[in-house]
């Protein structure tokens, strides 16, 4: 694995770390926020291109406010009016997303240097990244202990692996905020890219998205990507929930039949004959579609406009502290947090 010096973030060495994949592909990666920077992945033809949207100075991560390839926590996606009740006491958190809490609010894991270390594993070397959270950390509960470890699939993919445990109960949710571009990061909108979701259902949200507590019904609405279907087909239709969010932004309830990795959603690109399967044991899965990019500039100079990425972030439901009937995210104290997540890439 390649390692170089990257900069320095809070009085702390920042590295970029370059993971072989295999295939011809690598992944980039920094212990700062524990971010995917780069995804070089070959199309049909042979040709590889970087196919996540990121930055190329610690400094613009430090800067970010649209969560490029960080790992989010400790509660990935919102939390209403930022504070949650657990085990009889109210915790508040900051509102940072209106009055509601975000990604695990401005001092979150997607800020912090993460401790690195290389290890083996059977398909190859692997970054672990750890990172411990005190108690009271961004208003939540228990000294938390994190490892995340990225490594190669063996067949060209990157896997990621969550781990974590506490001293006390707490709620936790992690997940990767990447943005991908099929085309190539930097390569205009995401609509051609055509999307399936294994998803029956999804949780319908209020203008601040936030979970309204259904579950509904995708079959007959602009929601269903039950099958193959461009991501810009309906992403303009006169839907209350296109509407609220202004495209995509909502998790989708993934059909599962056992606690191991399943296929959660497959992307297609056709002009470069990219495809990515998505594999996770998480319950849900947040679909974005970049609508609040607005001219980010990105990695070697490329500008990230409205729509120019989308997200497939495998997670538990927003908001789930308060719905009671959703998966739930409470990680008791002694007990250990395992999920993983693979992003699979081939070409057709």
């Amino acid at each position: 694995m390649e390692r170089k010096l990257w900069g320095t973030a809070a009085g702390k060495q920042v590295e970029l770390f370059t993971l072989d994949l295999g295939q011809g592909n690598s992944a980039a990666i920094t212990n700062f926020g524990a971010a995917l920077v780069s995804l070089y992945v070959r199309d049909r033809s042979g040709e590889v291109a970087d196919v996540t949207l990121g930055y190329d100075s610690v400094q613009e991560y430090e800067q970010c406010t649209k969560y490029l390839g960080v790992v989010v926590g400790r509660y990935a996606n919102r939390i209403a009016g930022a504070q949650f009740t657990l085990g009889g006491k109210e915790y508040q958190l900051a509102a940072n997303d209106g009055r509601n809490h975000l990604h695990g609010g401005p001092g979150g894991f997607a800020k912090r240097v993460w401790d690195p270390e290389v290890i083996s594993t059977e398909t190859g070397e692997a970054l672990k990244l750890s990172y411990f959270s005190p108690d009271g950390e961004e208003g939540y509960p228990g000294n938390l202990q994190v490892e995340v470890v990225y490594s190669p699939t063996g067949t060209g993919g990157l896997r990621i692996d969550y781990f974590a445990s506490c001293d006390q109960d707490t709620v936790l949710n992690l997940t990767n905020h990447a943005y991908f571009n099929l085309a190539g990061h930097g390569s205009g909108p995401i609509l051609d890219h055509e999307l399936e979701i294994c998803a029956d259902f999804y949780t319908p949200a209020d203008a601040e998205s936030i979970p309204t507590g259904e579950i509904l019904k995708v079959e007959g609405t602009p929601m269903d990507f039950g099958s193959k279907t461009a991501i810009g087909a309906r992403i303009d239709a006169d839907f209350c929930q296109l509407r609220y969010a202004g495209g995509y932004d909502h998790n989708w309830v993934l059909r599962r039949t056992g606690s191991g990795l399943e296929l959660a959603a497959r992307v297609e690109h056709a002009p470069t004959g990219r495809v990515m399967e998505v594999l996770t044991t998480k319950p849900g899965i947040q679909f974005y579609t970049g609508n609040y990019l607005d001219g980010v500039a990105g990695k070697g100079g490329a500008k990230y406009e409205w729509r120019g990425g989308f997200c497939l972030e495998t997670q538990f439901f927003p908001d789930s502290p308060h719905q009671a009937h959703f998966p739930c995210p409470i990680l008791r104290a002694g007990e250990r947090y395992a999920h993983s997540t693979i992003y699979q890439f081939s070409t057709k």
